[in-house]
């Protein structure tokens, strides 16, 4: 007899009684895997439960990768790997028209004829940063490969070595000018460059000069850069265009502890003849790069054939347009991540008093600094309250990270940052906590 027949049927193992919370296309993909797995490595001994337990640990496995949410407790407000900016739930249902119906994406309602996904969007950032044109785009990253691969094809950037800089997912500033087709002149040291270096690499080849900010990181001690207004008249009086790569830039009613030395997008505008940043950084909306300047440079950006392939869909038209609607109006409560920074001192330590009285485990409240995130104000940090719980902080991180609660760890004690913890999520906060076996 053949040994592999004592397998019991999939059939059997599908309709297990502690499979039963599974659907019925996972039990079935995994059963087969698994048995599959089981029979390559056969030893000459096998049983059902112990294939269930492999099932089942593979089915919570897959579970676990799916989209779903967390409670924000690290104090990083615009976290990278937790989603970055919040929508606000206002501003979601404003948004919920226009996303859950058909609408007039490309379509002119007034003539009757095909229109443009971006008019009302574009017409709304235009009013908002006092710019001559706009352009949006998938994320910053295609903002910067669009800006110079339209405007700088075969021809010759400048940069500062100090600003050559390498974002998230090995993002670098050199390989996406390579990319780009534009050849790059690099000028000046890692720690120093003057307005004499960009002078001196002026050539018969030259046509943009690139500004970079260092949004990621700071350099301190010994060092000075140029600033966008000296580049922007040198690249004016040689005919040049002048271009800055915000990353990550902020428009209205930010904390002013954040504010010192950090260029805001108006102001800059004013010195450059184009600029772009993330949508969902700063600005607190969804993931987008945004393209601002003169029209003559955007029109041009337009022309180029690669912005079909890098345009946003009409979910993040929305968002955005929501967004630019609420920093018109002045309406900054709804965007979350303005709300969060501006969050005052005294309201944060009521959120976490309101969770320490309410959970049954012991805690000390305690004042911490949290940070802004995503690639951004790396050298600035906002106060803020967290509650610090006694025991194995590994443990602890891992015990509230399989309730959904993401705190750190700081001077080797576990803590809950009740910065980024928003109001809403108090109560289901308090829950999450009590439910644990600590």
């Amino acid at each position: 007899m053949n040994p592999l027949r004592a397998f019991p049927q999939i059939q059997n193992l599908i309709t297990d009684e502690s499979l039963k919370k599974y659907p019925f296309y996972l039990k079935a993909y995994f059963s087969k895997i698994v048995v599959a797995d089981f029979k390559k490595n056969f030893q000459g001994r096998i049983d059902k439960k112990t294939l269930l337990m492999h099932i089942k640990k593979e089915l919570e496995n897959f579970m676990h990768k799916d989209l779903q949410s967390v409670i924000n407790a690290t104090g990083v407000i615009i976290h990278t790997n937790l989603g970055r900016s919040v929508i606000d739930e206002n501003l979601y249902e404003s948004c919920k028209k226009s996303i859950c119906s058909y609408s007039n994406l490309e379509f002119n309602l007034q003539n009757g004829k095909r229109g443009s996904r971006y008019t009302s969007l574009l017409d709304k950032l235009k009013i908002l940063f006092e710019c001559e044109d706009a352009l949006i785009v998938n994320n910053n990253a295609a903002a910067v490969f669009l800006v110079l691969n339209s405007l700088a094809f075969n021809k010759e950037v400048i940069s500062s070595r100090g600003e050559l800089v390498e974002i998230g997912g090995g993002f670098r500033m050199p390989e996406v000018i390579k990319a780009a087709g534009v050849r790059l002149c690099e000028v000046g040291t890692s720690n120093k460059t003057h307005l004499r270096d960009y002078e001196n690499a002026l050539n018969e080849n030259s046509i943009l000069i690139l500004k970079t900010h260092r949004s990621n990181f700071s350099i301190q001690g010994f060092h000075s850069e140029v600033s966008i207004e000296n580049l922007g008249i040198l690249a004016q009086k040689n005919r040049l265009i002048s271009y800055y790569d915000l990353g990550s830039g902020w428009c209205e009613n930010l904390n002013e502890k954040l504010t010192k030395n950090e260029p805001q997008v108006k102001k800059i505008l004013k010195h450059c003849d184009i600029l772009s940043f993330s949508a969902d950084k700063l600005f607190g909306s969804v993931q987008a790069g945004i393209i601002l300047g003169k029209k003559q440079f955007i029109e041009k950006l337009r022309q180029n054939q690669l912005l079909r392939m890098l345009r946003v869909d009409k979910l993040t038209l929305a968002f955005l347009n929501e967004t630019t609607r609420a920093y018109l109006e002045k309406n900054y409560d709804k965007i979350t991540t303005l709300r969060l920074l501006n969050d005052k001192l005294s309201h944060i330590e009521d959120k976490a008093l309101k969770v320490q009285k309410n959970i049954k485990f012991k805690s000390l409240l305690k004042t911490s600094k949290s940070l802004v995130g995503g690639g951004s104000m790396p050298d600035k940090n906002l106060e803020s309250v967290v509650l610090c719980f006694e025991g194995n902080a590994l443990i602890l991180q891992k015990k509230f990270r399989e309730k959904n609660i993401i705190g750190r760890i700081e001077k080797d004690s576990f803590v809950l940052d009740f910065r980024s913890i928003r109001e809403n999520e108090l109560d289901t906060l308090i829950l999450k906590i009590n439910e644990l076996d600590l």
